[in-house]
This record gives structure tokens, sequence and C-alpha cells, in this order.
């Protein structure tokens, strides 16, 4: 992504995060930016283009790092929890996540449309931005698929991978309930332990 780019969604993110989204000013974003308004306007064409950068790559970076939790244990129990833990630490500290996830955007935050937009934008990260973004129900099967292409092995079998398939999704939708109601003592790890254990055992 082209420094200037990535320069006016960190200048959006920082004005999101002191005001609502409808009190965000296009030209303000562009000084943050060190960039002129023309740039900011090359780049993403309109409020509703940056907006729908903006949420693109929040949601990249979650699923980057769900990429990251899956791959840095090797134990099966492990990596669901390091996911369940990401998903509820992050959806905590970020609104837009919290909002993609869960469906439920507040007035603060933009709210684009999930489907894709038309784009006429020369620039191949806004239009893929302005392609379909992906809703609550996406997320839970993109993080199931992603965690069942890491823990099924080359020898399984189609009975034992929708097995995984259940356990993966179980995770993902414990580790959103934790997102919609965070979990006391314990936290998401201890619930994702004791969910996987009552599904391997059950």
């Amino acid at each position: 992504m082209p420094a200037a780019r990535e320069s006016l969604l960190d200048a959006a993110y920082t004005a999101l995060a002191r005001r609502p989204w409808s009190a965000v000013r296009m030209v303000d974003v562009a000084a943050a930016a060190g960039v002129s308004r023309q740039t900011l306007y090359n780049e993403f064409g309109s409020k509703e283009g940056l907006a729908r950068a903006l949420v693109r790559r929040e949601a990249d970076g979650y699923l980057a790092g769900v990429d990251r939790a899956l791959a840095g244990h090797s134990d099966a129990r492990d990596r669901l929890t390091a996911t369940a833990e990401w998903t509820a630490a992050l959806a905590r500290e970020n609104g837009l996540v919290r909002a993609m996830l869960t469906g439920c955007w507040s007035e603060r935050l933009p709210s684009p449309t999930l489907s894709a937009v038309p784009s006429s934008s020369a620039v191949p990260a806004q239009r893929r931005a302005d392609g379909p973004l992906p809703s609550p129900g996406d997320f839970v099967a993109l993080v199931r698929d992603r965690a069942v292409a890491v823990l099924s092995g080359p020898g399984s079998t189609k009975s034992d991978t929708a097995e995984v398939a259940r356990s993966c999704e179980l995770v993902v939708r414990l580790a959103l309930s934790c997102v919609a109601a965070p979990p006391g003592e314990g936290g998401v790890s201890d619930l994702v332990r004791c969910a996987l254990q009552r599904q391997l055992t059950g």
C-alpha cells in the first residue's frame, strides 16, 4: 500500500478516535497526513470511499492477527485459544473491529454498506475496498476456514475435517459472545478450553 494511502488511513483512524465519523472532515484528514485534499480524493474518491477503505484495512488487520494466532502454537487447543483471545482483545480496543464482528455499528462510526459499490477508481486497493465487505457471518466462516486449514492434517478424513470445523466454529462464536458480553474471572481462555474439552470428550 503506498505510503500516502496508509498515512491517510492512519489519520482517519486517529480522527475517528477523537470524534464521530460525521464530524471527521476530509480536509482535516489530509492535513494530518501531510498531503493535499486532492491527493485524498484521488486515493479514495469520497468520504464513503475513505470509510470503506478504513473498514477493509481493519478487517484485513484482524484476519492477519488470526493467522498469527493460529501459527504461533503447535497444540490445536492453544491455537484456537489464542485466536479467541485475539478476537476478544482486538474487539475491545478497536471499535471498527467490534462493529464488523457483531454488526452493531454505533452512531460514532462509519457504517458503509456491506455490498459492493460501483468503483471507477484507478487505485487497485480502492477497487478492492469498494468490493463487498465481510458481514459478521462472513467473519465466522473466514476464521473457521483458516483454522480448519491449519488444524486439519494431510491424512484427515472428511469426518475428521467436519469435526475440526465444528470445534473451530464453536470457538469463533464463543469469542464473539465474549465481545458482546466480556467474561469474568478466567477470561476467554478458560471458556474456550472448557468448551473444547466438552466438545472433544462429549
